[in-house]
């Protein structure tokens, strides 16, 4: 689970991107966040992954077993972040060797993670051998090979062209279906924000006090974008971001 309480965060000198903002995440959830451009987006996704710290306010992460634990938090950018000096089978094993596990372990497990993704044909190749699809699993398979209970996404699919980024987001929601982390998506583009999310995040202008939340029970089903359920969800959410890049601090709902 995370849990925001009373979140205060602004860069030196600028306006507040969020001030006394609290949002909560159940476990296993799947969450697409959307807003204008400077809304906050990647920065609220930096700040769970604290990578930033809160001016004030408390941000908890639960792995959700008894008690408050610190629970694996996993990123994923969109420049893909790859060491170009190492191969597609060492930059996901990378994580495993940094905590220290043997190295059949880490053979074993890297060897699965590239099979699961459908990347082992070019384990041996280099990053800047591989096309953007191909960068972007090895990304996803770096952060996975550790099990994260809370998956943070950064527009990783934005730069790719329409049938990789449906094809990922597809080889997303299969991996989160045999493993429900808790998984949470910023996104620009609104028909990805439906199709993905469970329920969707809409930030406004800064500084950012309160949620728009829509609930979007219908996601990630094979024909749920070709329902008009779809197409309803994604008219009122550009409605939503039009409103919401005049406005100040966003609406609850």
């Amino acid at each position: 689970m995370v849990n925001i309480e009373g979140l205060n965060f602004a860069y030196k000198k600028g306006i507040p991107i969020f001030r006394d903002f609290s949002w909560k995440i159940e476990s296993g959830e799947r969450w697409s966040i959307i807003g204008p451009s400077g809304c906050g987006k990647s920065t609220l996704l930096y700040l769970l992954a604290g990578l930033k710290l809160p001016d004030s306010g408390r941000i908890t992460i639960s792995n959700g077993q008894s008690g408050v634990h610190k629970g694996k938090t996993g990123l994923i950018l969109q420049d893909y972040g790859l060491l170009p000096w190492s191969t597609a089978f060492q930059n996901v094993a990378l994580g495993l060797k940094i905590q220290r596990f043997s190295k059949a372990v880490v053979h074993q497990t890297t060897t699965l993670w590239l099979k699961e993704l459908g990347i082992d044909s070019v384990a041996s190749h280099y990053p800047g051998e591989l096309s953007g699809g191909q960068r972007q699993r090895v990304a996803i398979a770096r952060t996975l090979v550790l099990h994260p209970s809370l998956l943070l996404m950064d527009e990783p699919f934005a730069s790719l062209d329409t049938l990789t980024r449906e094809d990922l987001l597809n080889l997303t929601l299969s991996l989160w279906r045999k493993e429900p982390s808790t998984m949470v998506l910023v996104t620009h583009n609104i028909e990805e924000a439906v199709f993905w999310g469970g329920h969707i995040l809409v930030l406004g202008k800064a500084p950012n006090s309160l949620c728009t939340i829509i609930d979007n029970p219908g996601s990630g089903q094979s024909d749920y974008r070709e329902s008009h359920e779809y197409r309803s969800r994604c008219q009122q959410l550009r409605g939503l971001i039009q409103t919401s890049a005049n406005s100040v601090g966003g609406t609850e709902q």
